[in-house]
Formats: C-alpha cells, structure tokens, sequence
C-alpha cells in the first residue's frame, strides 16, 4: 500500500511538473518566429556594443541610453567591464553615441544601469534617474547632467526596503517616482520558481522622501512604466504575462487599473511618443532565446506601437521585427522627431529614420 502510494505521488508530481513546464513553454513563446518588418532607413549605431537596456529622450532631443547591464540568467558579452550612460544628439544629422562622465564619490566599478529616467526642473537643470544593480543589489542612483561637460555628476543615492529587484523608473518630480519590481524573489533560482509557478506576486511602488508604499500589485513580472502625455494615466509592462496595464493615477499616487491590452509578445520597456501619445513597446517575441542563448539562433526584436490606447480596441502595429539576424533581444525603443532608436538587452542598437 506505502508503495502504490508513494508512486501516486510521484506520478502527480510529475504530471504537476510536465503542466508548468509546458504552460511556462507557451507564456515564453516558444515556438513563435517573426516576420521582418524594416520601416525605413536604419543602421548599427556604432559604439554601443553590450546592450542598451533602456533610453529616454529629452525634449531637446538628446537621448540617453543605459548599456553594459548584468541581468541574472541572461549573458553578457562583457562581464568584467562596467556599465556605462550613453548619450546621443538626435538633432544631429548622423547621430553619434558617446558615454558620459561619471564625477567621483559614486562606485563606477560596479555600476550595473538597468531602467532610467529623465526629470527637467524649473530652472532648467537636467536631473538623470538610473536603477542600479551594484553586486546584484537595487539601487536608485540620482545624477545631474552636465551638458558642457557630456557629464553626470553623482548627487545621491536611493535605498529602500521595497526596492528589490527593480526593473524600471519613472519619475514623478524631484525624488518622486513609479518603480516597478519584476521579481518577488531575490535568489536566483528562487526566482525561477517563482516564474515556472507564475505566481502573481510583483508589484509597482510608489517612493517619495516622506511616502514608500506599493501602489498597484498582482503582476507576473512588473517590467517597463511610463505615463501618459498628460501625466493621469501610468503603463506598465507585465513581460511574462504579455501584456500592458493602463492606469488611472490618483491624487495619493495610488494607481487604479483601467483596462488591460493582451499582446502575443512579451513586452519589455516602454515609452511614449511625444507626438502622438502612442506607446511604443520594446518586445521579446521568443523569450526563451533569451534564457537559452545560442549565437547560431539568437532571439529576435520587435518594437510595436499601440494607438488610442484609452479607447475599446487600440491599435497595435508592428514598427520593426527581425529574426535575431541584425538585432536580438529588443528592449525598448524610443522616438523623436520621426527618429526612432531601438535597445537590446545584450546587443547592439538601431537607429531608424521613419
């Protein structure tokens, strides 16, 4: 009896297994390949060669771009260097990439940038936003930029209980923003785990000086945010669950959820065009060629933009895919002025003039 038992159980185990292995097979797209879309004039920026994981552009048209990140089970194609803050003209006839200064008092040798986010005071002055992931920890660093100088200068740095396993930024006003958290566990394969169970555990927090609290939760995987022309609405990501959230911002900084646009993709970064209000969407179309890198079938990008995104049934269109042949891992892209740049979480970036 204890042995017809015992295989019972065993059984049910692994059938338990073989499901989540199997649902979590379908959540990571698998099977999916993309068709290429090129929308217009694009080439490799060059001298961007170890990712680009996030960019936000100021109304002027410079553009900033995070590289270099170390993200636990994803390779990096230059480990023992550090991350660095990038910056590009887009007014420019051929913009060119340059990486910024970083003054001293900030630990340049682990600095490890994932989502950023830019804030213009009064006065002016260019204040720079970064997550940070120094020794696999999460951070918000805060710099002022020095336009003059193609400098940062380090002013602070952000710790909190709340902020662990930060993903991505936006800021509200000084020292005020939107982070998203993207894993509820901080151990590796913890996190694991947690993304074969799909357990809905992440969450978006809202972080002032005087106010810390989480402000939305329920997410797979709470990836990229960014808010609306108007500043009433914020989007986030959901990466593992293909889909963005749309919601309302309260006055207490509180988010409600308005509606919820299911993707066939996972996605990452977003970012809103200026013009338009559209969002602009950074996607993964097969995940698992992230999680298991092979060079001779590398994963693909793929940038969509969604329109009216208030209203029923938003439009969702494809602005750039490709195989994984020019570009892999898409994570973000950006616009300015019909000039698009499109980051990848361990390659290289685009520009595209649409």
């Amino acid at each position: 009896m204890g042995k017809l038992v015992a295989l019972t159980l065993l059984g049910v185990g692994l059938a338990l297994i073989g499901e989540r292995l199997l649902a979590f097979s379908k959540r990571m797209n698998v099977s999916r390949e993309v068709k290429p879309v090129e929308p217009g004039n694009c080439h490799i920026i060059e001298g961007i060669e170890t990712g680009s994981e996030d960019i936000d552009i100021l109304p002027s048209g410079l553009a900033f771009i995070s590289s270099g990140l170390k993200y636990p089970g994803m390779p990096s194609f230059a480990p023992d260097e550090p991350g660095k803050i990038f910056l590009m003209d887009l007014k420019e006839k051929t913009p060119k990439a340059q990486a910024l200064k970083i003054s001293d008092g900030f630990d340049k040798a682990s600095f490890n940038p994932h989502g950023i986010s830019t804030f213009v005071d009064k006065d002016h002055t260019v204040y720079l936003y970064v997550v940070n992931h120094p020794h696999m920890k999460s951070t918000v660093e805060i710099f002022k930029f020095e336009e003059q100088e193609h400098s940062l200068v380090y002013l602070k740095t952000i710790k909190h209980k709340l902020l662990e396993s930060v993903n991505d930024i936006v800021v509200l006003g000084p020292e005020q923003f939107y982070a998203t958290r993207d894993h509820y566990f901080t151990n590796f394969f913890l996190s694991l785990l947690e993304m074969l169970l799909n357990l809905d555990w992440t969450y978006v927090l809202f972080y002032s000086p005087q106010e810390v609290k989480v402000v939305a939760k329920g997410f797979s995987s709470a990836n990229g945010i960014t808010v609306s022309l108007d500043k009433k609405y914020a989007y986030v990501a959901d990466v593992t669950a293909k889909n963005i959230h749309v919601m309302k911002i309260k006055d207490n900084w509180d988010l409600t959820q308005q509606k919820v646009i299911q993707l066939d993709t996972l996605v990452d970064n977003l970012s809103v065009d200026p013009a338009t209000g559209d969002i602009l969407a950074g996607c993964h179309p097969n995940a698992m060629k992230l999680l298991i890198y092979n060079p001779e079938d590398p994963p693909g990008a793929e940038v969509l933009r969604i329109q009216n995104v208030l209203s029923k049934k938003p439009k969702v269109s494809t602005v750039y895919a490709n195989d994984g042949s020019l570009l892999q891992g898409s994570t973000v892209a950006s616009i300015y002025h019909g000039k698009l740049l499109i980051g990848t979480i361990f390659h290289k970036i685009l520009y595209c003039e649409l």
